[in-house]
C-alpha cells in the first residue's frame, strides 16, 4: 500500500475536500482506498458521516473505540501499544479511518517521545510510529492499494508523526501570499523532520517485529484550487502570485533553485489547476457525496450537470498524475494510466 499525505500549514486551502473528492475519485476508478483523518478538527470525517453516525462514533463517554483517539488511547493512558484500528466501510473500496477531536490530546505524548528515539527507548518508537503502524493495519485489513492521509495546517508533533508515515506529499495551494509562505514553512521543516528520523532510524531498537515508517515524504507536486477564473484564467489580482509559485516550490520544498521563469501552466511539479466549483459544493454537503457523483435529483439542474461533468474529468485527470509520481507503477497500472512520471 502506498501512502499520500496532502499538507499545507496555510489553512483554508481545500485540502481536507480535495482529499475527500480524490478518495472517491480512486475508488471509482478501480483502487481500494483507505481514507485517513488525522487532522484534529476531524473534517474529513465530518464530510463522509452524517451527524447521526458521528454522534454514534463520538460518545459522551469520551470513550471512542472507533476513532483514531481510540487507537492511540491505550498509549495515552499508558497502558500498552496502539489498539486495533476500526475502519469504517463507505463503499466497496472505500473505508475511512475516523478522526476526532480528542486526538488534540496526542500531541503532547508524541512532543515527549521524539527526543527518547535518540536514546534507543522501544517505547518512544513506539509512540511516534503511532500513526504509521494504525494506518498499516487498517490498511490491510481492507487489502488498500492506496491511503489517503488528511492533516491539520501546522507544523506540530501531531503532523510530524502523520507525514513521517507517508510515502508522498502533495501541496494543496492557493493563489496568495499565505500559500507562499507556507511552502517556504514546508520545504525546510520536511529536510529536517527527514533527517532527524533518519538519525533516529539508526538508533532503533532491536525487536524486529516492531515496523516503523522510512519516512521518505517524497514531495510528489502541488495543486493550486480556488483561484477566480474569468475567461478560463486567473484574474490579474492573483498573477503575480501563481507567477512566483514555480520557484518557491522547486527552491524551498524540493530544494533546487530555479534558473529560468517557468509558468505554473508548464511546471512539471503541477499536478493540476482546479476550477472553483463554489455552485456544486452546497449541493454536494447536503447530499452527503463528492461533487462529480451530484443528479438532478439532488438539485444539480441546466448549468450544473456540465459542471459536474468538468468536476468528474479534472479529478480523474488528477488522480491518475498523482498514481504516475508514486514510487510504485503498481497503481498506475491499475488505473490505466503509463504515461512516463
Amino acid at each position: 500500500m502506498k501512502s499520500v499525505v496532502f499538507f499545507n500549514n496555510k489553512g483554508g486551502v481545500g485540502k481536507t475536500s480535495l482529499v475527500y473528492h480524490l478518495a472517491w475519485m480512486f475508488a471509482d476508478l478501480g483502487t481500494n482506498v483507505l481514507a485517513v483523518d488525522l487532522d484534529p478538527q476531524a473534517n474529513l470525517s465530518a464530510m463522509f458521516l452524517d451527524e447521526e453516525r458521528l454522534e454514534e462514533l463520538w460518545p459522551d463517554d469520551g470513550r471512542h473505540p472507533a476513532t483514531i483517539q481510540g487507537v492511540v488511547a491505550p498509549i495515552l493512558r499508558g497502558r500498552g501499544d496502539i489498539a486495533p484500528p476500526h475502519v469504517e466501510n463507505l463503499s466497496e473500496r472505500l473505508g475511512l479511518l475516523v478522526g476526532d477531536l480528542g486526538l488534540a490530546r496526542f500531541e503532547a505524548r508524541l512532543s515527549a517521545a521524539w527526543p527518547g528515539c535518540l536514546d534507543r527507548d522501544e517505547a518512544a518508537f513506539r509512540v511516534v510510529s503511532s500513526f504509521y503502524r494504525a494506518i498499516e493495519l487498517a490498511g490491510e485489513s481492507r487489502g488498500a492499494d492506496l491511503a489517503l492521509i488528511d492533516v491539520g495546517p501546522n507544523l506540530g508533533a501531531i503532523n510530524r508523526s502523520a507525514l513521517l508515515a507517508a510515502d508522498c506529499v502533495v501541496v494543496p495551494l492557493a493563489a496568495d501570499l499565505f500559500s507562499l509562505q507556507g511552502l517556504r514553512n514546508l520545504g525546510p521543516n520536511l529536510r529536517d523532520w527527514r533527517n532527524e528520523w533518519a538519525d533516529r532510524l539508526s538508533r532503533r531498537p532491536e525487536d524486529p517485529e516492531l515496523r516503523l515508517p522510512r519516512g521518505q515524504m517524497l514531495p510528489i507536486g502541488y495543486i493550486v484550487q480556488q483561484h477566480a477564473v474569468r475567461m478560463d484564467r486567473p484574474v490579474k489580482a492573483f498573477d503575480r502570485w501563481m507567477a512566483r509559485i514555480p520557484a518557491v516550490y522547486s527552491g524551498d520544498v524540493l530544494g533546487i533553485p530555479s534558473t529560468s521563469p517557468v509558468s505554473v501552466a508548464n511546471d512539471d511539479n503541477c499536478l493540476a489547476m482546479l476550477k472553483n466549483y463554489r455552485s456544486l459544493m452546497p449541493l454536494a454537503q447536503d447530499a452527503l457525496k463528492p461533487m462529480f457523483y451530484l443528479k438532478a435529483a439532488d438539485g444539480a439542474l441546466g448549468g450544473h450537470l456540465k459542471a459536474v461533468q468538468d468536476c468528474y474529468i479534472d479529478f480523474k485527470v488528477l488522480a491518475r498524475r498523482i498514481a504516475a509520481r508514486l514510487p510504485s507503477d503498481d497503481l498506475s497500472l491499475t488505473l490505466g494510466f503509463t504515461a512516463p512520471r
